[in-house]
């Protein structure tokens, strides 16, 4: 079972009230829906979504759909269940505000009045048209398509009033409304009251979220170790062009000390290499300290290539 399809279940066995009855089937009926003069056809994959909007129909208007069930044979064998309701079909359209005054009606200003009306309405299309990928196996994903535009503006529009932004792009013939923000997904979750597919998101979420951070600690360690490394060659590579060059007793006894602990411990930090040194001579000396004693290594190697140069 998919991730869409664990949410859409989970959603459709809630319980529900007439007048949300009447915004979510709205929205199904909208973006799911063949509407022609006297019959409206939905095409639906998920059987518990078909029952849902069966029992939606009926909840609304008294009236039960026929139901069509057949077999799929795309790759693997599924079932398909089309509802088609064949009575008073102008009532339900201009019931369901689909259609005012025989033309389509993209105004539902005073038709979505309350919170609730809203969530039910996007409930709607998401059953209807929404695909959300599973967590555990890709980045977070969560799409609506629709048909035109103006459909993926007005639907963002909603979302929005729940502080839920997605990005509309032109995909075929139809439009696609993206999110891809794991905190928006889990408040669209959360805002449909799906708490079992909520929870699983956010298990998989804080799940990779710790693993992301312990990641990035590795690879910031390793960097720092690359570093330190990278840095105590450079220094013994200045130690080797000393001893060669015969320039040593130019530096002084401090520096002779950093020098001589730097090839006894030669992948200890500039900060371990202070401790030891601190620890073992009894003389206290900051990682500043030691960075000081080799910049005048640094130094003098300097003067001596650029005076034989």
């Amino acid at each position: 079972m998919t991730f869409t399809t664990s949410v859409k279940e989970e959603i459709s066995k809630q319980d529900i009230d007439i007048i949300s009855a009447t915004s979510e089937l709205s929205s199904f009926i909208k973006y799911d829906g063949i509407i022609t003069k006297d019959k409206i056809t939905l095409t639906i994959e998920n059987a518990s979504v078909a029952r849902r909007i069966y029992s939606l129909i009926k909840i609304v208007f008294g009236i039960k759909a026929q139901i069509i069930v057949r077999n799929q044979r795309r790759f693997r064998i599924k079932q398909i269940y089309i509802l088609e309701i064949t009575h008073n079909i102008s009532n339900i359209l201009e019931t369901l505000n689909i259609i005012h005054n025989n033309k389509v009606n993209d105004n539902n200003e005073f038709f979505l009045v309350t919170r609730e009306d809203k969530i039910a309405y996007l409930k709607g299309v998401f059953l209807a048209s929404a695909s959300i990928t599973n967590p555990q196996t890709s980045g977070y994903h969560l799409e609506f398509s629709v048909p035109h535009k103006k459909d993926a503006l007005y639907i963002n529009s909603i979302l929005k009033e729940f502080n839920i932004i997605g990005k509309v792009i032109k995909r075929g013939n139809n439009y696609v409304l993206y999110i891809k923000s794991a905190e928006m997904i889990s408040d669209m979750l959360k805002l449909f009251g799906a708490t079992n597919s909520l929870f699983f998101f956010e298990d998989i979420r804080i799940y990779r979220d710790h693993k992301n951070m312990v990641n990035r600690l590795n690879n910031c360690e390793i960097a720092n170790q690359e570093k330190v490394i990278k840095a105590g060659l450079s220094q013994l590579d200045d130690i080797n062009y000393l001893k060669e060059h015969d320039l040593i007793n130019l530096l002084d006894d401090k520096t002779k000390d950093a020098i001589y602990y730097r090839e006894k411990y030669p992948e200890s930090s500039l900060q371990e290499l202070a401790e030891i040194i601190s620890s073992e001579t009894g003389k206290p000396i900051g990682k500043s300290g030691i960075n000081h004693y080799f910049r005048k290594v640094k130094d003098l190697v300097n003067k001596h290539q650029n005076k034989n140069s």
